[in-house]
């Protein structure tokens, strides 16, 4: 339930504020919450027009931050990612106070400066964007899920180039914002407040347009969970049934934006992360997992993946062709329920974590990891006709 807000002076359900950007503001500590809106309002003496109006659902003193108006927005419950209620909730505070464009912020958004601020609200209120989504400036070993499965599967199947597909602060039009509620209602209706909506996939569907916006360094949120079992499932299992929800669109050829140059990420401090508890989950995996692999993966793969599990781990690579067509082996099982989605999904953690291992063998040899991040993305791009192949006509590559 919504708390009340202590600055009824400025609350536009009570003045009639009317303002061409609305901003929701997860639930913050104080410090946090301070700090974002003074940025916040060195953004809104820019903005043209009749400004920012802030949503947030915590209360504040009667004298803070005079200068940008602030409505209360409905309290959810914090999560380290965008969720169904957050989208539900902008639109009819969208609508409510007459915004023409909506930006929303995630947890620890007092990590994005002024200037990053200033760039996700030009970008959507110049008219000619629907979504805008930041590109953040990630150490080389953080943001591997995005990097291994969520950016190469976005990327080959719906010919868009967002680093982040599943980006935690998000800038877009009513029309988008409509479309996102619209989405998520699906969710908010059977009380799934925290599902997963993905708006990149959305926009491209409905032909809208999407700006990229680079935002620099910002600090991301952790997970509740730190059971990487759990996150994987969790992020792994609902981008798996959004694309077989929008399986009719991506089988259609699709040109890809043109290429841009991979920002080169300053390699970190610490280059001697341990990979041998990776390595030995996937080689304990290999013997105890096989049956239900060979489920679901033909036997060229099984092949690849044996000849991986004796290989020394310092000169361990997994092929970026085997780790496209394991996540495409995957995908498809999943949408026939070859085994139980739990099960499924649990076994390609083990999996993973190899692709981890050899990224970090890559990166740590000399090879910028964003460079290798783009080669995987393309190699999903280059075999994009087997999945179409095995979603169509599944059992012709039956093992």
């Amino acid at each position: 339930m919504a708390t009340e807000n202590s600055i009824p002076a400025i609350r536009a359900e009570e003045n009639g504020v009317v303002a061409s950007l609305l901003v929701l503001l997860p639930a913050m500590p104080p410090e946090q919450l301070d700090k974002t809106l003074s940025n916040l309002a060195d953004v809104n003496a820019t903005l043209p027009g009749d400004g920012m109006l802030v949503a947030t659902p915590d209360t504040l003193p009667n004298e803070a931050h005079p200068s940008i108006s602030i409505t209360q927005a409905p309290q959810t419950n914090p999560t380290w990612t965008l969720t169904a209620a957050d989208f539900v909730n902008v639109h009819q505070l969208a609508q409510k106070n007459g915004a023409r464009a909506v930006m929303i912020l995630g947890p620890e958004a007092m990590s994005l400066g002024p200037l990053a601020l200033r760039s996700l609200a030009g970008a959507v209120l110049d008219g000619s964007t629907d979504l805008v989504v930041p590109c953040y400036d990630l150490p080389p070993r953080a943001g591997l899920v995005n990097s291994a499965i969520l950016y190469p599967l976005t990327r080959a199947l719906f010919a868009t180039r967002v680093r982040f597909p599943l980006a935690v602060d998000l800038g877009f039009s009513i029309r988008m914002a409509e479309r996102l509620a619209i989405g998520a209602q699906r969710f908010t209706a059977t009380n799934q407040m925290d599902a997963i909506v993905w708006p990149v996939e959305e926009a491209v569907v409905a032909g809208f347009a999407i700006q990229e916006v680079n935002v620099g360094n910002r600090d991301l949120p952790q997970p509740a969970e730190t059971d990487i079992n759990a996150i994987l499932a969790r992020v792994t299992g609902s981008l798996f049934a959004d694309i077989d929800a929008k399986a009719a669109f991506w089988q259609r050829a699709r040109t890809l934006p043109a290429p841009r140059t991979p920002a080169s990420r300053a390699a970190e401090g610490d280059l001697s992360t341990d990979i041998a508890p990776m390595l030995e989950s996937f080689r304990f995996a290999y013997t105890n997992l096989r049956e239900i692999w060979s489920l679901v993966l033909p036997p060229n793969s099984l092949l690849g993946l044996k000849r991986l599990s004796i290989t020394d781990s310092a000169t361990f690579r997994m092929p970026d062709s085997l780790w496209a067509r394991i996540v495409y082996d995957f995908l498809v099982a999943y949408r026939l329920r070859t085994i139980n989605r739990g099960h499924l999904l649990g076994a390609l953690i083990p999996l993973y974590l190899a692709w981890v291992a050899s990224h970090i063998n890559i990166t740590a040899s000399g090879t910028d990891a964003e460079r290798h991040i783009e080669t995987v993305a393309a190699a999903f791009e280059a075999d994009k006709p087997y999945l179409v192949s095995r979603w169509r006509w599944p059992d012709r590559f039956n093992p």
